[in-house]
């Protein structure tokens, strides 16, 4: 599995792996293997990328950080595993993987962003 010392990242990548083996959406999975890699390597987002890749209404996840420079001018829903202080500020509908993982255990129309 991973090396983390993190015992949130831990279980929300053992999480995401049961998920995906239940349902059978290899999304979830995707996204475990991308919370694996080193920290070095995640993924971070500004919130201009995010804007500029979606549309009114889509449903995101950043399986890494989502940073807050730039400006989103229509509805997103975000989830990542961490939010700068500034990205939280500036963005109005953002949740946790863990969370999205209870709304929508299919991931049905999600995309990974990164």
């Amino acid at each position: 599995m991973t090396n983390t010392t993190n015992p949130n990242l831990f279980r929300l990548i053992r999480d995401l792996r049961k998920l995906s083996n239940q349902k059978k959406v290899n999304l979830w999975r995707r996204i475990a293997e991308d919370l694996e890699r080193s920290t070095r390597i995640r993924r971070e987002v500004n919130i201009e990328r995010i804007n500029r890749v979606t549309k009114d209404k889509d449903v995101i996840v950043v399986p890494g950080k989502v940073l807050g420079y730039g400006e989103l001018d229509h509805n997103v829903k975000v989830a990542a595993f961490r939010f700068s202080e500034e990205a939280k500020k500036k963005l109005k509908n953002t949740i946790t993987i863990q969370e999205l993982m209870k709304e929508n255990s299919k991931g049905s129309k999600v995309r990974i962003i990164g």
